[in-house]
């Protein structure tokens, strides 16, 4: 019976592995049609570059530094590279719900998902040899440090602060140091003219459609893996909580847009389904489907208000990453401390000083590693760069083959 236990939780970790790997798809879908057509193929290439160097990174350093056994709480790393330990195959491990295999797997795919973040963020104005350096830097030290302060057992561990699948240590991880990328890199050209903000609609909605339904799909594994194991009451509850909170979430944004911008906005619904995912995944296990349908109705809410603050702060956020992850976020944190099982005062105050610490270390980091480079090789392209698009300047192909009379 314990091998049958050990078998199918293990197969309930690898396939929530593969649903995390597939919302890497939906981010790209998402990324891509969001914005211009000149741009598809550096939005491509920057996604599949953070999974295939945030897996190798990962390997070398990030999961020893997220995870270094026993530490100071702050900061440790026991070797570099993978060591398989005697038991990390047997049931012995993980209390039988997964091998040391799958658990690095699972944990890898969570440490890119916080470049993917900055990505979107930053799309159609930086330099693809800024993105990957920043995204070395970033994926491979301050993501797992800050997450080993709270799943590696550290400080945060100690304080008290709950974070079940990462609305903090991986979205607003990744939203922070999209807040600062997009202030150290200005708007995209032509967004802001006579202290007003000009639409720049992307090319291919339907593609970013099927991007969030991806996400959304991947979601289950992203919060239902966070399990870490198959347990039957706490995975279904975490899959049903999750769902309505996206579902909720999107109809949260559709209203509020259609009161605030006197519209039914498409990409507003759509990102407000990512905030709800976002907003429900710090606490995603302890809250009653009643309560997750509130807090994704917030979520969406809260996607409408901040995408009309950032226009208002002259702040140019192409696909709304940091409405959808870091804002919703904040509110995902905070809510643990609102709603649910471990509701007070006290929790409340613990999230909001966890938060702050958080959002204070990683907006230096990122702070520390742009600065640097805006002085060196610079962040952003030439604007004649940016006009003509940096698919053809950057990468030297498009998107989207031209079969005309031209072609041999």
């Amino acid at each position: 019976m314990e091998d049958a236990i050990f078998t199918a939780n293990n197969i309930w970790m690898m396939l929530c592995i593969a649903l995390v790997f597939i919302m890497h798809l939906g981010f790209s879908l998402l990324e891509i049609g969001l914005t211009r057509q000149k741009n598809s193929i550096n939005i491509l290439f920057k996604n599949v570059f953070i999974i295939c160097s945030g897996l190798i990174l990962y390997y070398i350093i990030g999961f020893n530094l997220m995870y270094p056994g026993e530490f100071n709480g702050y900061l440790g790393l026991n070797n570099l590279g993978l060591n398989l330990p005697e038991n990390g195959l047997t049931s012995d491990y993980a209390n039988s719900s997964y091998t040391f295999w799958t658990d690095f797997l699972f944990q890898g795919m969570f440490a890119a998902t916080a470049a993917t973040i900055v990505s979107g963020a930053v799309a159609e104005r930086i330099k693809i040899s800024a993105f990957i350096i920043f995204s070395i830097f970033y994926v491979g030290l301050i993501y797992p440090i800050s997450g080993s302060w709270l799943w590696g057992g550290g400080f945060l561990s100690d304080f008290g602060f709950y974070d079940f699948a990462g609305s903090t240590l991986v979205h607003s991880v990744g939203g922070w140091a999209a807040l600062v990328a997009v202030i150290f890199l200005g708007p995209r050209i032509g967004k802001f003219k006579n202290k007003k903000s000009f639409a720049i609609p992307g090319h291919n909605i339907p593609l970013a459609a099927m991007g969030v339904f991806l996400l959304w799909f991947g979601w289950f594994g992203f919060n239902g893996g966070s399990v870490l194991s198959g347990n039957p009451a706490q995975t279904s509850l975490v899959l049903v909580t999750t769902s309505l909170a996206a579902a909720a979430g999107g109809i949260g944004a559709c209203i509020s847009s259609a009161v605030i911008f006197k519209n039914f906005d498409i990409t507003m619904f759509m990102n407000g389904i990512l905030g709800g995912l976002v907003g429900i995944t710090a606490g995603a296990d302890l809250m009653s489907p009643t309560e997750a349908m509130i807090i994704g109705v917030l979520s969406g809410l809260i996607v409408v208000v901040a995408v009309k603050i950032l226009d208002n702060l002259k702040i140019d956020d192409p696909v709304g990453a940091i409405p959808v992850h870091l804002f919703c976020g904040i509110w995902g944190t905070l809510v643990v401390g609102i709603f649910g099982n471990m509701a007070s005062i006290e929790q409340f105050c613990i999230q909001l000083a966890s938060l702050a610490f958080i959002g204070v270390f990683c907006s230096l980091s990122a702070v520390i590693i742009l600065l640097p480079i805006k002085m060196t090789i610079g962040l952003r392209v030439k604007a004649n760069y940016e006009i003509e698009g940096l698919d053809i300047n950057e990468h030297g192909m498009d998107a989207y083959a031209d079969f005309g009379l031209n072609q041999h």
